[in-house]
């Protein structure tokens, strides 16, 4: 067990290091200058050079490449300066040589070349709205593809079956954010007063008491929206798993025993077919964030990839870095603790000893 978990999280620092190293040279690759970003145009050498400087720009590629890994890792070696603990917010561990020291901190993102705000404010900010979009969208599709595929499962080459299996296709076939402005498009704006729906808005609304409240009701579309692709595959695996489990000789068994069919259909074949459709849906949750991107763009939503398209159209690269490198962090943690699950709801998956 613990052999197979150092694996799995080993595999997993190795990805992210790779995932570092690429969003790394994608973003310094541009033909952009930094500096030039909050000087403007008309700036003069010194002051460039001054700001090439601050930000570490005036170093070799592979200089910066280290000093960005360094910034980071939690475990790092900075400068012994009461500027560097202000900055970085460490704790020492133990010097390296007279001006420098091993130190345990949070993961430096660095700051905003527009706004020079902490760029771990700015995500800490926006976390919260691709969370909400997130858990509802995966609600949604998780009630119902699974109760679809259970049903189509057992009234397999019905008309039911039929319609559901064209009906996911397409829901598998059409991008998200494609599915979101036709919904916003025409419950939003044509059938507007129809749905009471909005196209715009933001998932949370200041009541008449000042307190910050989600707003259900700006939640429907955007929901609908990102969990249209999800929907189709968990039904689709949910049918698939269960017309398996149901064809095995244990569920003629105790069908033949006289068990009751519900008891047969839910404590033993839906059990059952259940592990690669958690897996699945623990998975999705990842790619959902990712996918509620251009989401929150389409419907207004300031969550992290309205400001990472943000970030990207002023060129500040380090809250654009710093967002889709989150992202994927969490995609990987997530990945990561599926494969534990997985390993630990189907028993037939060795995991190792020791």
């Amino acid at each position: 067990m613990y052999k197979f978990i150092f694996q799995k999280f080993f595999y997993g620092i190795l990805v992210l290091i790779g995932v570092v190293f690429i969003i790394f040279g994608l973003f310094n690759i541009l033909p952009v200058d930094p500096a030039r970003l909050p000087l403007g145009q008309r700036a003069d050498v010194e002051s460039v050079e001054a700001i090439n400087k601050e930000l570490g720009l005036d170093k070799p590629k592979a200089v910066q490449f280290a000093l960005y890994l360094n910034d980071l890792s939690p475990v790092a070696v900075h400068e012994k300066t009461a500027e560097a603990q202000k900055k970085y917010g460490y704790s020492a561990l133990f010097s390296v040589g007279k001006e420098k020291a091993l130190v345990l901190k949070k993961p430096y993102l660095r700051r905003s070349y527009q706004t020079k705000e902490d760029v771990r404010e700015i995500l800490k900010r926006a976390l919260p709205q691709p969370i909400r979009l997130a858990g509802a969208a995966m609600i949604l599709a998780s009630v119902i593809g699974i109760v679809l595929g259970v049903i189509a499962a057992v009234k397999q080459h019905s008309w039911f079956d039929t319609i559901a299996m064209s009906v996911s296709v397409l829901g598998i076939s059409v991008p998200s954010y494609f599915a979101a402005i036709v919904l916003g498009y025409f419950f939003g704006i044509v059938l507007h007063d129809i749905t009471g729906l909005d196209q715009t808005g933001g998932l949370t609304i200041i009541d008449d008491y000042g307190n910050e409240v989600l707003a259900y009701k700006n939640l429907i579309l955007p929901s609908i929206a990102l969990g249209s692709r999800p929907i189709g595959i968990i039904f689709q695996l949910t049918r698939s798993a269960m017309l398996d489990v149901l064809s095995q000789d244990y569920i003629r068994t105790a069908r033949a025993k006289g068990l009751a069919y519900p008891a047969v259909l839910f404590k033993h074949a839906l059990r059952n077919a259940m592990n690669p459709v958690v897996t699945t849906i623990s998975g999705w949750f990842a790619s959902l964030l990712a996918g509620a991107f251009f989401v929150e763009v389409i419907f207004d939503i300031k969550g992290l990839g309205y400001t990472a398209v943000d970030a990207l159209q002023k060129f500040d690269f380090p809250v654009a870095m710093g967002t889709v490198l989150f992202t994927a962090t969490v995609f990987i943690v997530i990945s990561f603790l599926v494969d534990i699950l997985y390993a630990i709801l189907d028993p037939r998956i060795r995991i190792g000893k020791g």
